[in-house]
């Protein structure tokens, strides 16, 4: 690893002011235009809110524990409904997605750093003043109507609990719709000379098709937000129905949005995924082109598949047919994922570390979420089981064993990378069968909750759910409890943790050439694309050939002076 006196004297002889290798603690806390800061920035913040999102849901499971509401009241139990699925996706799922983004698409690509780095400080500085109006709607009246707040039943809610509400979410859609721009133009006109689309990393082109969905489907959350806070503050009736609105066209508004926005949370942990995977079995990526090019298909058939949470709001049944067809034809850039993944493990040099235990569980968990997105996606079963708990399964399996498993994943693979350390494994070890085991006894229960009819979105219930309950309970206990193994290995790796060196996973991205934390510049001089991003295994590929350039290089340099 180069020494910063050494950096130091480099960047004397080429002409270049470089500061100092590592940042200072203080700059974590400052508008900093470094993608770097700016990915730990968005990373510390999301998981900051998710313990606040986490203790929500423990609340209400508390309360679901028995059919009574003995605990909280239904009207408190709405309100914590509304505030725990409101920061679990707009403060940790979406801005964790964009943390990896900023720390890694500019070394993915080569670049020293984002296409407009004051725009892309400016995006996260909008995430905490959004997250604490957002907490600060729940004392002040925060929606009772569940998080989906449909009208008119949102227009019977405090209307500035509401109205804060509101304006803390286009707060959040504004800063995820600079980052996406920044993302695109950055991976589209910044990649370093000789990079084709084609060598870019799987990562690079999931947030490629994630900040597509972002640019085209936020500003349609924007105008529902706009529209429904004009008739709660100004008294207009675009929703209202005694004024002569249509609250469905409202649900229109918010699904356009809110359906894509579930592939805008999954799209960045599927190319996390897609990087974990080939690193820890030592083979290439099976598919390369067809999993690339499947975020794409998902992003466009994204937008074309909200009215399937509409079923039962008298929608035609000619247009059910077709979003039926749709949300089914979704299912299939899906299933290339996972079966390239599985192809890609298959036969592999398998590390079961920390990293890859969360990337298979991503894959046995999604699967259980994407085949009931299949089963919802029939209109008889989803008229069947519409607002009941195994819609809740499905929506937990697609986001928290999908998503929130892949965050993990990606966490425990660039942690050295972000900090110059390795994870102890076995505290990782012990948070992934913690999470794991919390997370099927928490929500594989509640499809048969859904399928025997117990309502989504309410604190009582009749008693004879109350075993499955308990058992639902319990697992949110353990899965809570999964944070503290978590937290204290992320303290003790940051302060005892083995030093990691370069690239300790031997991986093949660029992001493995510059250092551990990597220079405030990113690479010292211009990487070199010595190998495809996923050429493990391959014939021509020695684990030391990354050393051999680099050795090369030196002596060519020694030669020339």
């Amino acid at each position: 690893m180069t020494t910063q006196v050494e950096q130091q004297e480099s960047a004397q002889k080429t002409g270049h002011v470089v500061e100092k290798k590592q940042r200072r603690w203080q700059d974590y806390f400052t508008f900093n235009t470094d993608h770097k800061v700016i990915g730990i920035q968005y990373l510390v913040t999301s998981f900051l809110f998710s313990f606040v999102g986490g203790a929500l849901a423990a609340t209400m499971r508390t309360e679901l524990a028995t059919p009574y509401s003995d605990f909280v009241s239904p009207e408190i139990y709405n309100k914590l409904m509304t505030m725990h699925g409101t920061i679990m996706i707009f403060l940790w799922i979406i801005p964790s997605g964009a943390a990896f983004a900023n720390y890694l698409i500019p070394l993915m690509i080569g670049a020293e750093d984002m296409a407009f780095p004051k725009l892309n400080a400016v995006a996260f500085w909008m995430v905490p003043p959004g997250g604490l109006l957002l907490l600060s709607s729940f004392f002040v009246g925060a929606p009772e109507a569940g998080w989906t707040s449909y009208p008119p039943l949102s227009l019977i809610s405090s209307q500035a609990g509401e109205a804060i509400w509101i304006m803390s979410l286009l707060l959040l859609g504004t800063s995820s719709i600079l980052g996406a721009m920044n993302f695109l133009i950055t991976m589209l006109k910044m990649r370093v000379p000789g990079m084709t689309i084609h060598q870019m990393p799987l990562f690079c082109w999931s947030m490629l098709a994630t900040s597509a969905l972002v640019l085209l489907s936020t500003p349609v959350l924007a105008a529902a937000m706009i529209l429904l806070a004009f008739d709660l503050i100004a008294g207009t009736s675009f929703f209202n129905p005694v004024g002569g609105g249509d609250p469905v066209i409202y649900q229109h508004m918010f699904w356009f949005y809110s359906h894509p926005a579930v592939y805008i949370m999954i799209l960045p942990f599927f190319g996390v995924i897609s990087e974990v995977l080939p690193v820890h079995a030592r083979k290439p990526i099976f598919g390369y082109r067809a999993i690339a090019y499947s975020s794409m298909a998902i992003s466009f058939l994204g937008l074309i598949v909200w009215a399937h949470h509409m079923f039962t709001s008298g929608t035609p049944g000619w247009l059910r047919m077709f979003f039926m067809a749709a949300t089914m034809l979704i299912a299939v850039p899906t299933g290339i994922k996972i079966f390239g993944w599985c192809a890609t493990i298959w036969g592999g040099k398998i590390s079961f570390n920390t990293s890859m235990l969360f990337g298979v569980g991503f894959i046995s968990a999604f699967l259980i979420g994407g085949l009931t997105g299949v089963m919802l996606a029939a209109v008889p079963f989803d008229i069947h089981v519409h607002d009941t708990y195994f819609v809740v399964a499905h929506l937990h399996y697609v986001l928290f064993g999908g998503s929130v498993l892949g965050m993990y994943a990606g966490f425990y693979h660039w942690f050295p990378k972000m900090t110059g350390r390795m994870v102890n494994e076995t505290w990782g070890r012990i948070h992934f069968f913690m999470t794991f085991i919390g997370l099927n006894l928490t929500f594989l229960p509640m499809h048969e909750l859904g399928l025997l009819g117990m309502n989504r979105r309410v604190a009582m219930y009749e008693p004879e759910f109350q075993t499955i309950n308990m058992l639902c309970t319990a697992g949110s206990y353990i899965l809570a409890a999964a944070s503290i193994p978590f937290i204290i290995n992320v303290l003790w790796s940051l302060q005892q943790g083995e030093q990691a060196g370069r690239n300790p996973w031997k991986a093949l991205t660029l992001e493995w050439q510059t250092s551990s934390p990597p220079a405030i510049e990113n690479f010292e001089e211009e990487p070199i694309l010595w190998a495809e991003p996923y050429d493990y295994g391959i014939d021509t590929y020695s684990v030391d050939r990354g050393q051999q350039v680099e050795e090369l290089l030196a002596e060519v340099k020694a030669d020339a002076g």
